[in-house]
């Protein structure tokens, strides 16, 4: 659609607002060169809009209501013009406005940043803190079958895939703040219920519903990164916002093996519900809206200007005239970035393989490091500090080292970052994860002391985390809807994530522990080495094709 018939469609819809606000229209005689002030009240959607556009070089008939305009072609052209200098400047004034929330002070920013990270943190948690616990719950609900018994950890990734799809579309409608609080709310009953389901097909059930709620922090949380930090500020904070999801299921097993040892395991839902509770009770009375469009939108409400809110929001004015339509469009659009952008699938792909490693892994060590090394449930909590000290070394160096990197690069570009400027310090990562995964399985394999395979983790937590930083920031700055593209990258980590442990046993016992890790490690330097190189080089090109982009 070409601009001219973009702003026709946009009055025909009534969705745009320009000029003071008048009490009638002005007219524009047909051929004459001169036009006068013409205001559309788009607060008034109840009237019919209709136009008729003669290209050929004849009128434009406008009824509005009962009142009929007669426009040239030229005087579109002037109406544009109003409405993109209009846009403009309400644009300048909010990139000083104190509401705006990258002008925020640093204080408020990180405390922001902070419930974010909190509430982030509560669903990965919750997703592996039972893992310790799956022999005591066989026995209680008599699961014969490990694929049954997998499903029980695992169906909260299945949800936590599908909660994006959702969220993050309604929190680029809505704004970020509620979604949040109400996911996390949810989140006490859930757990609650899984603490006392009396079978395992409730268990299942209220599991997946844990995971749906969750995944409110999981899709919002990069949105909110991307609206409170510049692109050169934001390392630190997304990694701070990446930390969460990788931490959490791995010091969840180690709390959930002393739970489940000295309490059982219906207390290890009981402790994440408390966890929830605690997280509304920081959070609620601390975060505020940070999403822009909302925040301008409130801001002009408030002043009673509704063309201005209608500016600054214009997507969430046009879903009052057709909720069904916008919403479709809006909740498709993850799916849309993932099938319709290379860079979103291929860099999805990656994160999504990695991430299917590591649950394959919380769903293997309990077996490998009781049969082979003779851990009990505490004890075997503790093969999982090796993935959480990874990522946390990770964090404290990668994230630092992005920002400086991203910097230097944008600096030797004339001050000027680019989306593809992220790819070098990912590329550390991509060699690390093959690395730690050589290392973890052929040590097992050998039977090493138990502090060997722990190591290799370590080393494949510190490569993870360096990967998902520079892949999470690179998609917050290439697409112009970031809690999108972070939810079509979540679905598609979420699936593996659910689908590798339920094979993990048969590989392992038909390949063993060196093999079948040195299988894994080959695919990872496949997808990782070749393709995002090659992103480096032709990424820019390919986001000038694709309206997705920025």
């Amino acid at each position: 659609m070409s601009g001219r018939e973009g702003r026709v469609a946009d009055l025909e819809s009534g969705s745009i607002a320009f000029g003071a606000a008048s009490t009638a229209p002005s007219t524009i005689v047909p051929g004459s060169n001169v036009s006068m002030d013409v205001d559309v009240d788009i607060s008034q959607t109840r009237k019919s809009s209709t136009i008729n556009d003669n290209l050929g070089g004849g009128a434009v008939d406008v009824d509005i209501g009962s009142e009929k305009l007669v426009k040239c072609p030229t005087s579109i052209a002037v109406i544009e013009e109003k409405i993109q200098l209009k846009q403009e400047e309400e644009d300048e004034e909010w990139e000083s406005d104190p509401a705006n929330a990258r002008n925020w002070s640093t204080h408020r920013k990180w405390i922001s940043m902070a419930v974010v990270a909190l509430y982030t943190l509560i669903p990965p948690l919750a997703s592996s803190m039972m893992s310790p616990g799956l022999p005591e719950l066989a026995e209680k609900f008599d699961i014969h079958s490990s694929t049954i018994l997998a499903m029980t950890l695992t169906v909260f990734l299945i949800s936590l895939a599908l909660g994006p799809l959702i969220l993050a579309p309604l929190s680029e409608m809505y704004g970020r703040t509620w979604i949040l609080h109400v996911g996390n709310l949810l989140s006490i009953v859930f757990n609650l219920s899984c603490a006392f389901a009396p079978n395992t097909a409730a268990l299942i059930a209220f599991r997946f519903l844990c995971g749906l709620s969750g995944g409110a922090p999981i899709a919002i949380g990069g949105g909110t990164v991307s609206d409170l930090f510049a692109p050169r500020e934001r390392a630190v904070a997304m990694g701070m916002f990446n930390l969460g999801p990788l931490l959490g299921p791995a010091i969840g097993p180690v709390a959930g093996g002393y739970i489940t040892q000295t309490v059982g395991i219906k207390w290890v839902f009981i402790v994440i519900a408390i966890f929830c509770a605690v997280g509304s009770v920081i959070g609620i009375p601390l975060l505020r809206e940070t999403y822009a469009p909302v925040i301008r939108m409130r801001k002009a409400q408030r002043e009673g200007n509704e063309q201005k809110a209608a500016r600054a929001h214009p997507m969430l004015i046009q879903a009052r005239g057709n909720m069904t339509k916008i919403l479709w469009i809006n909740l498709t659009r993850p799916l849309e970035m993932l099938f319709g952008s290379f860079i979103c699938f291929i860099m999805s792909l990656f994160m999504a393989f990695i991430y299917g490693i590591y649950y394959l892994m919380f769903s293997t060590f309990a077996n490998l490091f009781s049969d082979t090394y003779g851990f009990g449930p505490g004890a075997g909590g503790l093969a999982y500090i090796g993935l959480g000290v990874g990522f946390i070394l990770s964090t404290v160096w990668g994230a630092r080292g992005a920002d400086a990197l991203y910097k230097y690069l944008a600096d030797r570009n004339g001050g000027k970052g680019k989306p593809e400027m992220r790819i070098p310090s990912m590329l550390i990562g991509s060699l690390l994860v093959p690395i730690g995964l050589f290392w973890y399985g052929w040590s097992a394999q050998a039977r090493i002391h138990w502090i060997m395979p722990i190591i290799g983790t370590a080393i494949f937590g510190f490569g993870m985390m360096t990967v998902f930083l520079p892949i999470t920031l690179y998609l917050v700055d290439a697409f112009k809807f970031a809690a999108s593209a972070l939810a079509a990258a979540s679905v598609f980590r979420s699936i593996l994530g659910f689908a590798f442990p339920l094979f993990g046993d048969q590989m392992y016992k038909v390949l063993g522990e060196g093999p079948g890790n040195s299988m894994l490690a080959g695919l990872a330097i496949v997808l990782g080495i070749p393709f995002p190189i090659w992103i480096y080089y032709r990424g820019e090109a390919m986001r000038a094709r694709n309206p997705m982009t920025r």
